[in-house]
């Protein structure tokens, strides 16, 4: 269908180009969709590259356990400022403009801990990094949710949610090789030169939302978004709907809206429960894997499949949504992958070990990706970057206790089957907490 005719009433127009959205791709949606799915990569890489590189660290400046935690809580702490403080911009500022902006900080910060002379400006330097991270991934939700097709919404956010795991999973083997062989500065070096790499890939590729350019209207919204709705072969308005309120920064108190406070609490206990878990699992795998039985060369082996199991569960849970109830199923998943907890717990052939890890990671990292289809499909376009950014922002509250709670827990010698039934339960909770918020946010099926 060609978009060369403005269609008067933009109201129709709007409604044409949904059901447009929900027969097929286009190129530019699959191009947000990769792009995005590149970002996030970058926060698997952040997350293993830094396991894999404190002990050389703790050895060269010879600090202790303790000291290297506080350094892991200084990143996870500028992961909840990006996504509470920062992440709510995008839906004022635009998408685009604090993508780029959060991807220019994350490459500083991250260069920046390679050259660090000290452990507290290694810490500052590893804050704004997580201030970076944290407010690129509730950024991008948004962006992928607002250009996936309709009825493929959650598939679009799995494919998204994919690139966490498989840059998790690069990042640990290229570690494996680079940190004997150069040093752990060096390889920090070389994953700011990666973040480094990408910021003008999306500085050239990346659109703005069609959705933000509609809904806030900034200064040449109207051409901007008739370009896009002809790459996308839409319907083009000869005129934007009318704005009902030009609208300041979303606060925390418009997610507590009278028609939105039930869904936004529960979905953020949801999410607190799913982060304690899903970190204390990340972790901790490999220290685990050596508790059931491996060796220690042959636990990171557990943790890589672990990850190879999280992007092809991200992947499953997105297609099983196009049909069914994502609440529903990050529910489904969350109950078998506390079983399979309880399995990984007893001592087991090591062809076993291997096999629940994987199964761990497709039914954890797969049920996690369901919060972001969840948050992005539960808010309006006007705050759903403040809405992503709470919700994630709430659940990094989780994964700082998380790993804190189990490592006292394998501390004080406990049965292993103990520590992980301690997080078994909650992870259920979590998966029940998630149906109800999605129940209680009346989605429908064109929201997946």
């Amino acid at each position: 269908m060609s978009g060369a005719v403005p269609v008067s009433d933009a109201d129709e127009a709007i409604a044409l180009g949904e059901r447009l959205r929900s027969q097929r791709w286009t190129g530019l949606q699959i191009l947000v969709v990769a792009i995005c799915a590149a970002i996030n990569a970058l926060d698997g890489m952040d997350l293993l590259i830094m396991s894999y590189v404190a002990p050389s660290m703790a050895a060269d400046w010879n600090i202790g356990l303790a000291t290297l935690g506080v350094v892991f809580s200084a990143g996870l702490f500028g992961m909840m400022v990006g996504c509470v403080v920062v992440a709510p911009f995008a839906d004022t500022w635009g998408r685009r403009p604090i993508v780029l902006l959060a991807l220019t900080v994350m490459t500083i910060g991250a260069l920046g801990c390679g050259f660090a002379p000290n452990l507290v400006t290694f810490s500052i330097l590893r804050a704004l990094t997580g201030i970076g991270i944290g407010t690129l991934l509730a950024s991008v939700a948004a962006l992928v949710s607002e250009y996936a097709p309709a009825g493929r919404r959650s598939l679009a956010m799995g494919i998204f949610q994919a690139g966490y795991p498989i840059g998790a999973v690069g990042t640990g083997l290229v570690a494996l090789y680079t940190i004997p062989a150069f040093g752990w500065q060096a390889t920090l070096i070389g994953a700011g030169v990666i973040s480094a790499a990408l910021l003008p890939a999306v500085w050239a590729l990346l659109p703005e939302s069609v959705t933000f350019l509609e809904t806030r209207q900034p200064a040449g919204a109207l051409s901007q978004g008739n370009d896009l709705r002809r790459r996308m072969g839409w319907p083009e308005l000869a005129a934007l709907p009318p704005l009902a309120e030009k609208g300041s920064l979303p606060r925390p108190r418009d997610l507590l809206a009278p028609d939105l406070w039930r869904a936004t609490v529960t979905l953020w206990m949801a999410t607190f429960l799913s982060f304690a878990v899903l970190y204390f699992v990340t972790s901790w795998i490999p220290k685990l894997a050596v508790e059931s039985g491996l060796s220690q060369s042959k636990a990171l082996w557990a943790g890589s499949i672990f990850n190879m199991g999280g992007a092809i569960g991200g992947l499953l849970i997105g297609w099983l949504a196009m049909r069914n109830s994502i609440g529903r199923l990050i529910a489904i998943f969350f109950a078998i992958c506390a079983v399979l907890m309880m399995i990984f717990a007893q001592s087991l052939p090591l062809t076993l070990i291997l096999v629940t890890a994987f199964a761990l990671g497709l039914t954890l990292q797969g049920g996690f990706t369901g919060f972001y289809s969840l948050s992005a499909q539960l808010y309006p376009a006007k705050i759903r970057g403040a809405g992503i950014g709470w919700a994630v922002g709430i659940g990094r509250g989780g994964a700082i206790i998380g790993p804190i709670a189990g490592g006292a827990l394998l501390a004080a010698k406990q049965p292993l089957w103990v520590t992980f039934a301690c997080f078994a339960v909650p992870l259920v909770l979590s998966g029940v907490l998630a149906a109800v918020a999605a129940r209680l946010g009346r989605l429908s099926v064109s929201d997946r």
